[in-house]
């Protein structure tokens, strides 16, 4: 008896398999066959699942959207560093006329700038902070050319110059009034201008 051959060009694994009469026909994908899709994977142009417009980014954008990041603002430090900054600037700012006997328009413009430096840094975006810079500015002004007339003093009575300046203060701010003059005033408008722009650029 010859043993059956099978059909030319007709694999073996393509052979009707016992139990299963419809294994091997055309058109029916085989498990783990390439180009077929696999158990769970999903069907093709479908996204997966948590991945909503394309892998996150809405409406097919690149990145995904980022939150956008409130103004800071602290209004607390920024009035707490501004008016340290000021009595800071003073103590320089009378040292230096101490030092020249002189009024130094630098020296208060340098008064403005440390004042809203500090407040714009530290205090952020809040409106009030460059008004209130200003306001330490004038502070910071008054309080140096106190302090650089108590130095001045220091050298003329038998006083030092914190007894001049705290047990005399305000005898003291009543000569600063007697004698201060328009340069001293433009001084003030100086320092407060300065803060002001100051305080503003740097929080921006």
């Amino acid at each position: 008896m010859s043993t059956p051959v099978p059909p030319p060009n007709q694999p073996y694994d393509a052979q009707p398999q016992a139990g299963n009469p419809y294994a091997g026909q055309p058109g029916q994908p085989q498990p783990g066959q390439p180009g077929q899709p696999q158990p769970g994977a999903p069907f093709p142009g479908q996204q997966p699942v948590g991945a909503p417009y394309g892998g996150g980014a809405p409406f097919g954008g690149g990145a995904p959207f980022a939150p956008v990041a409130p103004a800071r603002s602290n209004v607390g430090l920024g009035i707490l560093v501004a008016f340290v900054a000021a009595l800071v600037a003073a103590g320089i700012y009378g040292a230096i006329i101490g030092a020249t006997e002189h009024e130094i328009g630098y020296a208060a413009v340098g008064v403005g700038a440390l004042v809203g430096f500090a407040a714009g840094k530290l205090g952020g975006r809040n409106p009030a902070l460059p008004v209130i810079s200003g306001v330490f500015a004038l502070l910071g002004v008054y309080l140096g050319q106190l302090l650089g007339a108590a130095i001045l003093l220091s050298d003329i009575v038998p006083l030092s110059v914190s007894e001049i300046f705290f047990d005399h203060f305000s005898d003291l701010s009543k000569a600063w009034k007697e004698e201060i003059d328009f340069l001293g005033v433009v001084f003030f408008v100086v320092a407060a201008v300065v803060a002001f722009s100051t305080a503003k650029k740097t929080s921006d």
